[in-house]
Order: structure tokens, then sequence, then C-alpha cells
């Protein structure tokens, strides 16, 4: 464990409360239910897409983009959204980006500073989760370490997927309640990575 400083081992989790008041203007369509499908080989190419899309409108603001969440990784069931983190030079400095995105069909839907100066926009179509981030916040870390841990361990892989698939049943009239209660199991994961 001394291979991260405390600021990567230790996750912050977010309360309802605070999730909700960060939203802003309506949430998308997607959050009203949670859909985990079979994993399907074109996410990776609608990552590059995206990502060229990016770099293209924001040039020199765009200083990290990576593919993170499920879709990034092979096999695993996931949400038919394309998780993206974004690292600019200061996320806090919305009229940076966020004008120069709305063309490409992003709005701004979650303004958490609270959250290592997290932003979020979503496409037009809903199916790209883009999260902004200043240089230095470790969720970013904290993302790519599970993305390549899960490529890597198929059983924490397949831990992971059918916890997925049981709490998309189990929180289906309260899809708001999915990504919190998959925080156990995701402490359990990264457990593990800090250990190795």
């Amino acid at each position: 464990m001394a291979r991260y400083p405390k600021s990567i081992t230790e996750r912050f989790h977010g309360t309802p409360e605070q999730l909700a008041a960060g939203l802003v203007g309506d949430p998308p369509r997607r959050w009203s239910a949670v859909v985990v499908d079979d994993y399907d080989p074109s996410w990776p190419l609608r990552f590059e897409t995206t990502r060229a899309a990016l770099t293209g409108a924001l040039g020199d603001l765009v200083l990290a983009v990576e593919h993170v969440g499920s879709t990034a990784v092979p096999g695993l069931p996931a949400k038919p959204v394309v998780d993206v983190d974004l690292t600019v030079p200061d996320s806090d400095d919305e009229s940076s980006f966020v004008p120069v995105l709305a063309p490409l069909g992003y709005r701004l839907v979650l303004r958490e500073p609270w959250w290592h100066g997290h932003r979020m926009l979503v496409s037009a179509a809903d199916d790209v989760h883009l999260h902004v981030w200043p240089p230095g916040a470790p969720e970013p870390i904290r993302h790519l370490l599970f993305r390549d841990w899960l490529r890597e361990h198929p059983s924490d892989r397949d831990l992971y997927a059918g916890t997925k698939r049981r709490l998309a049943g189990e929180t289906v009239d309260r899809p708001g309640d999915y990504s919190l209660a998959k925080n156990d199991v995701i402490d359990a994961i990264f457990a593990r990575i800090f250990a190795a």
C-alpha cells in the first residue's frame, strides 16, 4: 500500500444528497433505469471517435483523455454508456470547455467541485459520460487502476459483472441507488489492487 498516497487509497463516497445537489438541469434519460448489457466490442471504437472529437474541439486544453468504466474492460457487461475521463488545466473554468463542447452535442449535467473538481457532461444521445477533472485529481488515477486490474484479473471482472447484474435487478425501482450500491465490491477490489 505504500506505493500509493492516501489521496489515492482512500475513496470518497458522495452522499445521495451531494449527488442531487450537483445536478445541473434535467438528468439524462438513461438515468431513469439501469440496463446492463453484454460487452459490446464497438465500445472502444465509440471511445476513439469521442477522443478524436474532443481533441479536435479542445486542442491544447486536453491534457489527457482515457476510456474508463466498464465499457473499457473487454468481456465486462456494462450500461451501454462510454465513460471518458478528460483532464483539462482547470475544471472550475467551465467557460473554457462547456461552450466549446456544446456544438458537439454535450451538455453539463453535474457540477461537483467538492469531489476533486469533477464536472460531467453527457452526449446528445446520452451514450457518453464525459468526466472532466483538473490535473492531479485522484479519481482518474483510481479509474485507470480499476480498469487495468479488471482487464488483467478475470475473477474480479466476473465478481464485478455478477454484482452489477444483481444490483441492476435489485435497484430496478431505485435506479439512483445503483452506483452507490456497488461501493462494497469496488472497495474490496481496490483493497486487492493496493495490496498487490
